[in-house]
């Protein structure tokens, strides 16, 4: 059994917040920054300092397995220092790698294990091993890796490193950070050029990291949209020092709280702000929502900023599909926002909703039904219908495991009329350790 699924459950009736949230707080380091400091550092060559690296169990799990593949991964007080190994000379590791529930992890984790001689076995908890992973084993064959999977393609899986790794050339289907991260991750340690194709731009740490520790990475772009990104293995990765911004993904849930709960007013120190990112904030601005970024910087490659987030009225907004790779994790919460919204908002291309840790499309159209808000799914699209003020709440949640779907029936909660039963918030610490404590100093009185 997973580490992971020892989590005892933790149901909780949330209530309207007492009072306006107020207060000056910085969220966790960024999940998906974190994962690949811990993996790149240990790719690299010499002494890596991670600095406000998150410390959740789904990022925990990645320093796991990195060890089990040899670096030498340890905690110096706050910081996190990792001597790598340098491409080409993993250990095989002794045991199965445990991926808990991070499909960011296990999805990078297959790409460097694809051009790398060994065997290995991964696993994960039950919400994971329900997960999909043709779509990044599939292409990864190409490399001269053999992948064995479950019916369906689902972990645990085994994978037979290739003894030679050939460079990958491939057009991605449908946009996903996650699959040509694995790509070009697989493409280090190949002798010649990997070259990835996404359609729509998406999230680009694996890009900048890669620059941070040295690589070149060249990107064009592609007539009629979309962009290539190319790297040339064998690669050499040389240590940095590595600043993890607060993850805007976790920010998504206090701001979405303090913009629904009457006269709230916040800071948020430290956001990170990569335009690849920033979807949710564009989408609140045209909303109406009060949000005014402060102290714009530039941390270990990446843009950072202080958020001041003020409650306000808000009205429904109709968000292109086009919008969904910057912000594919932030639509439970929201949904929840145009909940309480005025008029019908339409959520648009939401299909990546349906192989996140649980099938988030369904189950975020039913967090809000079970509250009083009329919601329909048409194809792809999420069409919530806003209470324009707080919706009724009374209904309980099912969060299928799943860390967003139980922080957005919280946020739900803090603003609805009736309480909100959430049946199980014991997985929010694998992305968002201390999020009830962090929401209760601004005085939202959870669990109170």
């Amino acid at each position: 059994m997973s580490r992971t699924e020892q989590i005892k459950p933790a149901p909780l009736d949330v209530h309207a917040s007492p009072r306006p949230l107020s207060g000056d707080i910085a969220v966790p380091g960024d999940k998906s920054i974190s994962h690949r400091a811990l993996m790149f550092a240990g790719l690299a060559q010499g002494t890596t300092r991670i600095v406000g690296l998150l410390e959740g169990e789904d990022v925990l799990r990645t320093a796991d397995a990195m060890r089990a593949l040899g670096a030498d991964i340890r905690r110096e007080g706050r910081d996190w220092v990792v001597d790598g190994r340098g491409i080409g000379s993993l250990d095989e590791p002794a045991d199965v790698l445990d991926m808990g529930n991070s499909g960011t992890a296990a999805r990078l984790l297959c790409g460097i294990l694809a051009s790398h001689d060994m065997t290995a076995v991964m696993t994960g908890d039950g919400s994971l091993r329900k997960r999909p992973m043709r779509r990044v084993t599939g292409p990864l064959a190409e490399c001269g890796a053999t992948f064995l999977t479950r019916s369906g393609d689902r972990l645990p899986l085994a994978v037979r490193g290739a003894a030679q790794a050939r460079p990958i050339s491939y057009r991605l289907p449908v946009a996903s950070a996650q699959v040509k991260s694995a790509l070009l991750l697989a493409g280090l340690n190949a002798s010649g050029l990997t070259r990835i194709e996404e359609p729509v731009a998406t999230r680009d740490h694996t890009e900048n990291m890669l620059r941070h520790f040295g690589v070149p990475v060249d990107v064009t772009p592609l007539e009629g949209g979309g962009c290539a990104i190319s790297v040339q293995g064998p690669a050499r990765l040389a240590a940095r020092d590595v600043i993890v911004p607060g993850d805007p993904s976790s920010a998504a849930f206090p701001i979405a709280a303090a913009l629904l709960v009457p006269g709230s007013s916040i800071l948020l120190r430290g956001v990170g702000l990569n335009p690849l990112r920033t979807g949710l904030l564009q989408t609140l601005r045209e909303m109406g929502a009060d949000l005014r970024l402060e102290n714009e910087r530039v941390e270990g490659g990446e843009p950072v900023g202080d958020l001041r987030v003020t409650a306000g009225t808000l009205t429904a907004v109709d968000v292109p599909p086009e919008r969904a790779p910057s912000m594919i994790d932030e639509y439970p919460v929201l949904a929840v926002v145009c909940a309480a919204a005025n008029g019908r908002s339409r959520l648009r291309g939401l299909a990546e909703l349906r192989v996140k840790e649980s099938d988030r499309l369904s189950a975020t159209a039913a967090l809000l039904e079970a509250n009083g808000v009329s919601v329909t799914i048409e194809g792809d699209d999420l069409l919530v219908s806003g209470c324009g003020g707080p919706p009724p709440g009374g209904g309980s949640v099912a969060t299928h495991m799943d860390h967003r779907l139980a922080m957005s029936a919280v946020v739900m909660g803090l603003a609805a009329r009736q309480p909100v039963h959430v049946d199980d918030l014991g997985f929010v610490d694998t992305s968002f350790p201390g999020f009830v404590r962090l929401m209760n100093g601004l005085g939202a009185g959870i669990g109170a």
